[in-house]
């Protein structure tokens, strides 16, 4: 018996597959970092206006919206975001990203699609084009959200910002996906939280700067930020519940030009992740203490400085628009293709949209990774050794079977609210 979705992914032929993974392969070799991704955002409104979207530019900074008012029913609004990282590509693809930019600091440095926005946005843009080719057949209004600056947690809040829910009107429901490092060809999905919520802080510490021979004339920030470290992983282990779940990472340490100087000052940066307001607010609490004893231990010249760098919220996804999603999800794929979303530590800011509306949200994984790769993989026990996970500089997932099932995902989900003519 045919479907609505079989109706409108008639349209998805040769020709049509040939041109998205062409569009892939391009958005994956030009990457572009936050609120910087003018390219990729005129290749998204190039193909909304194409396909006869109202198409708006320009929205939260680089952010590009889609608006297909189609009569009278649901609005189902689908997002894609578009930024890259500052990593260095190691795939060996030959569509590899060889671009760099400039960063704040003035450092040249790499850029790679480490994250799968190159996916998510090709995706979005098949999706939409097939929704509007197949407008005949379904009615109501879709929106397509190509975001900028998701890696820094400010893209969706920048939108939000500038107005795109006055633009597109309140959706009955906010929907996206993720690729990651599971089978390719399967699609995860569950209700309620499914990515942490997430901080990062700069610390900057104070000592006062001597010559490395007179260390008694000083005080060493170095030494001081090696004490705060470690004392920092002590706060999950110890202050943390074991039923709770938690992440501290010191992931940066700067100080100093040259060996035999001892430096004014040193900096510091944490990543905080966590699934639950209270944990949040100790490891906040904890880490300000920390940092703050530490430096009256060492007699520091005065006290340290935080600064906030990114605030990420916790993605949760609404019980019954995951429930429409997933049921929808096995009637076309199967329910051998359709896992459960365990929640994972890494943070998004696509649940802005939704809790701005006030209208639910659904967040779903795309798998990306080789099939028979994985299986391997996870047969030998490598799983976390042999298949690149997001932010990796080898993460590259296989363009077939992810960008199909990536497609078909997210017009198989915009669909379940959509009515048939």
């Amino acid at each position: 018996m045919s479907t609505l979705t079989d109706a409108v992914m008639d349209g998805f032929d040769d020709a049509a597959r040939k041109d998205l993974a062409a569009l892939y392969r391009d958005l994956h070799r030009h990457p572009e970092p936050a609120f910087k991704e003018e390219r990729t955002a005129g290749v998204a409104a190039e193909r909304l206006r194409a396909a006869g979207f109202e198409t708006h530019k320009g929205i939260g900074g680089t952010g590009v919206v889609g608006v297909l008012r189609n009569g009278d029913g649901p609005t189902v609004a689908l997002r894609a975001d578009m930024d890259a990282l500052p990593v260095l590509e190691a795939t060996g693809l030959p569509y590899a990203s060889t671009d760099t930019y400039r960063d704040a600091e003035g450092r040249q440095v790499p850029l790679m699609h480490a994250c799968g926005h190159d996916m998510h946005v090709t995706c979005l843009a098949g999706a939409a084009e097939l929704l509007a080719a197949g407008r005949e057949r379904w009615r109501g209004t879709l929106v397509a959200l190509f975001q900028p600056a998701e890696e820094i947690a400010a893209g969706a809040r920048a939108m939000v910002d500038d107005g795109v829910l006055d633009l597109i009107g309140r959706p009955d429901v906010v929907l996206g996906q993720h690729v990651f490092p599971n089978p390719a060809g399967t699609v995860l999905v569950s209700p309620g939280e499914v990515l942490a919520a997430a901080d990062s802080l700069e610390i900057r510490l104070y000592g006062r700067g001597g010559h490395g021979s007179q260390p008694e004339r000083t005080v060493d920030p170095v030494v001081l930020a090696a004490a705060t470290v470690m004392r920092l992983q002590t706060v999950v282990s110890r202050e943390i519940s074991p039923f709770d779940r938690a992440v501290l990472t010191v992931a940066q340490i700067h100080a100093g030009h040259k060996e035999n100087v001892i430096a004014d000052e040193a900096t510091v940066t944490v990543n905080l992740r966590s699934f639950s307001p209270d944990v949040r607010r100790t490891l906040l609490t904890a880490v300000e203490r920390v940092v703050n004893a530490e430096a009256a231990a060492s007699g520091a010249p005065r006290p340290p400085e935080l600064r906030t760098l990114n605030a990420f919220p916790l993605t949760s996804n609404d019980p019954a628009a995951t429930a429409t999603v997933h049921d929808a999800f096995t009637r076309r794929f199967g329910s051998q293709r359709v896992t459960e979303m365990a929640p994972l530590m890494g943070s998004e800011d696509f649940g802005v949209f939704g809790a701005e509306a006030g209208t639910p949200s659904v967040f779903w994984g795309l798998g990306g990774a080789d099939p028979d790769r994985y299986a391997q993989a996870e047969r030998e026990g490598s799983l976390s050794q042999d298949i690149p996970g997001n932010h990796s500089p080898a993460f590259a997932p296989v363009i077939l079977p992810t960008l199909p099932t990536g497609v078909e995902a997210l017009v198989t989900a915009a669909l379940a609210w959509l009515p048939e003519r």
